[in-house]
């Protein structure tokens, strides 16, 4: 038997026109790709956003020489109810409720801090702060540990004064007991 040749295929070149049209599909898929990549980091961004905005946070600022943190809300869309704080039980037993008027007083704590500071002259205590406020309507509850900057200075008479300085965030979303969590964090120093 006589083995034919094998036939060749013949060899297809692409057009023109068919690697245009190839390419053009190229381009629409990776700007699809692109354009489905940006949505997603978009909408990232926003939940972010609208996270950060719901989150709770306080400022403290310095008022009446140093007696006393007035507190605010960091978002104006928040209000501020009520407030209870609870000190370290070295520092002050029980706790102490605000209405419409946010603030610490350096005078709840002055006794305790003059007692725990012994030599130093500035330090940090931390303050566990319940807060009810309103948000687009709603009354919500924040519970967080912050921490208050003190200092003291020498008087002639009634010994050291107590000056707050400020505060800054130490833990937020705390649940259970607000004492103990303060208490905790005291014990930690």
């Amino acid at each position: 038997m006589t083995d034919a040749p094998k036939k060749r295929l013949p060899i297809r070149w692409l057009t023109i026109g068919e690697i245009v049209g190839v390419a053009a599909l190229l381009v629409a898929g990776l700007s699809y790709w692109d354009g489905h990549r940006e949505r997603i980091a978009s909408e990232r961004a926003h939940q972010a956003e609208v996270a950060g905005r719901q989150a709770f946070l306080m400022t403290g600022s310095v008022a009446e020489h140093g007696a006393a943190l007035r507190l605010t809300a960091v978002h104006p869309e928040q209000v501020i109810q009520t407030q209870t704080v609870w000190f370290p039980h070295a520092l002050r037993a029980g706790s102490v409720e605000t209405t419409g008027n946010p603030r610490i007083e350096a005078g709840w704590i002055e006794d305790g801090v003059k007692k725990a500071a012994g030599k130093a002259k500035t330090g940090r205590l931390p303050v566990a702060v319940q807060t009810v406020y309103i948000q687009d309507g709603q009354t919500r509850t924040d519970s967080a540990v912050y921490e208050v900057g003190y200092s003291l200075h020498p008087r002639l008479i009634l010994g050291d004064r107590v000056d707050l300085e400020g505060l800054s965030l130490a833990r937020r979303g705390v649940s259970g007991d607000l004492q103990a969590a303060a208490d905790q964090m005291w014990g930690r120093k």
